[in-house]
């Protein structure tokens, strides 16, 4: 279970990276905050799995 929860945070880091990538290519700062988000989100959400905490 913990390889899927790892998964799932690997590839949220990779479609914020994406979203980011696409904002800066429109020109969109919105779009890029909702990128930066989505990374954060997900890079806190791997290391709570991680270290085991609720």
């Amino acid at each position: 279970m913990r390889y899927v929860l790892a998964a799932v945070a690997i590839l949220g880091i990779a479609f914020g990276l994406a979203t980011i990538a696409h904002g800066e290519a429109d020109d969109s700062p919105g779009l890029q905050l909702i990128g930066v988000v989505l990374v954060i989100g997900a890079v806190v959400f791997g290391i709570r799995n991680v270290r085991g905490g609720s």
